[in-house]
């Protein structure tokens, strides 16, 4: 029941961020004239709908996203440049512009987009990746200020018995013994330097460890109000990294206490801009990503840790998060991790759709740039000003790039369902 909870929470936190993407949108196209016909979260059959003054809202069946429909996003014909050719292409950027006329009312051509000038066309269209930009920014900082994160300290809460194989979670007859093991540390132990300098957080222990294999590495631990000097040789060890491949670091077996603190009032933002990051970087690999997911839901090859994963995995683990049994693990920080999630949902969302190619928010805000960069140099150049950028002969590639982002989500979905990441 639990996990059941869990993934409807998260599903409502999804479309509540949908929904907000949305009117990050409607907002400012309302403000500036544009006319907004319809405003939806989800796509598919209506589920349901109630006109307003001018706008048409309501939900879809498939809640896997939502739309505005600005009035007018492409020019008439006699406002462009004519289309050469009569081939398929040219009937698809036809059909796309005369559906677009038909949509503007008569007497209302001055409300169509197309008409903003190119600043308020980067407004308008920035508008839904910003609210979730902000949305992520809020969510880290309600988690990291007001209910606090675990956070590794100095002290150590378990030593592993082994260093297991790549990928392994458990240890196996044959495998050796782990480094910390052998020299004798224990749960309760403190570090309190390596090497001779100060150890103060976790991360200045496993910084020299992860670059020390088979290189002996001093420690200083307080043991019962004992200071003991130790000598150790991290083993060699290797595991997967972010993009699927794998590295080789120093190992000692060694998991610390982590305790719930608070952060400082701009954690949220250092988190948000480390994720973003991180985010950009899966962005980047995301072809492979999707190759090597596709690979494991034939059972070709092992689900990485590491890989990228689709709407059913995220629901997965907010089930996870709710129905874990953990000793300590409350209530609130239940509420923490969702939150976290949600966070982290609405800053891939705004990294996704800043992604410069259309139907992506990104491929319309760089197609307003480009209107800006003819404006300015006719105007240098003493020319009436050009043509509005003609988003018609676009359509063709949006809707390939719609195509591929739909294969794409389906791969995910099933990798999800048939290979799905497992985590220690």
């Amino acid at each position: 029941m639990a996990a059941a909870i869990g993934v409807l929470i998260f599903i409502v936190g999804l479309l509540v961020s949908i929904a907000l993407h949305e009117v990050g949108h409607m907002v400012p196209a309302k403000k500036f004239g544009v006319r907004v016909s319809e405003y939806f979260v989800g796509f598919g059959p209506t589920l349901w709908s109630r006109k307003g003054k001018e706008t048409e809202y309501g939900f879809k069946a498939i809640p896997l996203g939502g739309y505005v429909k600005l009035v007018g996003m492409i020019p008439p014909e006699d406002a462009v440049k004519p289309v050469r050719g009569h081939g398929r292409i040219a009937q698809v950027i036809a059909d796309a512009r005369s559906a677009s006329v038909d949509e503007v009312l008569d007497g209302e051509d001055h409300r169509a987009f197309y008409h903003l000038t190119w600043w308020r066309k980067v407004i308008v269209m920035f508008g839904g990746p910003f609210v979730n930009l902000v949305l992520a920014v809020l969510l880290f900082t309600a988690v990291l200020v007001g209910i606090g994160t675990p956070t590794s300290t100095t002290t150590i809460h378990e030593v592993a018995t082994c260093v297991p194989a790549a990928g392994a979670t458990e240890c196996a007859a044959d495998d050796p013994a782990s480094p910390a093991s052998e020299v004798g540390l224990q749960a309760g132990d403190t570090i309190t330097a390596v090497n001779g300098e100060p150890v103060d957080e976790w991360t200045d222990l496993t910084s020299v460890v992860q670059k020390s294999a088979g290189t002996a590495v001093a420690l200083t631990v307080i043991r019962d109000g004992e200071t003991i000097e130790l000598t150790v040789t991290p083993a060699t060890y290797t595991r997967p990294t972010a993009d699927g491949g794998t590295e080789t670091v120093g190992y000692l077996g060694l998991v610390p206490l982590a305790e719930v603190q608070k952060q400082g009032p701009l954690s949220g933002l250092q988190l948000a801009w480390d994720y973003t990051g991180q985010t950009l970087k899966a962005i980047v690999t995301l072809p492979v990503q999707i190759y090597h997911a596709a690979l494991a839901t034939l059972g070709l090859e092992e689900r990485s840790t590491t890989s990228v994963m689709g709407i059913v995995g995220v629901g997965r683990i907010a089930g996870e998060v709710t129905s874990a049994q953990v000793e300590g693990y409350g209530t609130l920080q239940r509420v923490g991790d969702m939150l976290m999630l949600l966070g982290g949902l609405n800053l891939a969302l705004f990294a996704f759709n800043m992604i410069p190619l259309v139907p992506l928010d990104g491929g319309h805000i760089a197609s307003a740039f480009w209107q800006g960069i003819k404006n300015g140099w006719a105007r240098l150049r003493g020319l009436p000003r050009p043509a509005p950028v003609d988003v018609a002969r676009m359509m063709p590639l949006a809707y390939g790039m719609f195509a591929v982002l739909l294969a794409m989500g389906a791969v995910l979905i099933l990798a999800d369902i048939l290979a799905p990441v497992q985590f220690s």
